[in-house]
């Protein structure tokens, strides 16, 4: 259980980072769509979809990794079937919730981009 909520947590902070990463490399695009009159929300659904759209890559292929190694793991597991599919959709959604919030932290950030300051920014 300890070892779960480790990688939980590294989860976190690596798609915190690498979304983190990813706006700040677009502050002087955000800064233009700001400027030609692009809403908040509008920039805070760019940001979120497009990481919520990489995350929901990463639990499909995860997934799909994941039950062709039931084989292997079924020595392993103690308590569960190999193929538990509550276990697969409960592990699938808290990886999409971790992903939701380390989402939003950027998008919440690049909503608050002054575009002047941006588009001196280089």
């Amino acid at each position: 259980m300890i070892f779960a909520g480790l990688a939980l947590l590294l989860t976190a902070i690596g798609l915190y980072g690498v979304m983190s990463y990813s706006v700040a490399q677009r502050t002087h695009e955000i800064g233009i769509r700001m400027a030609l009159g692009a809403r908040p929300a509008d920039v805070l659904r760019l940001v979120v979809g497009q990481g919520m759209m990489l995350a929901g890559l990463g639990v499909g292929i995860g997934l799909v990794v994941a039950l062709l190694a039931t084989k292997v793991m079924a020595s392993l597991l103690f308590g569960i079937g190999a193929k538990d599919p509550l276990t697969f959709v409960a592990i699938a959604l808290i990886i999409a919730g971790v992903a939701l919030v380390a989402c939003l932290v950027p998008a919440r950030r690049a909503t608050r981009v002054d575009p002047m300051v941006a588009l001196r920014y280089e």
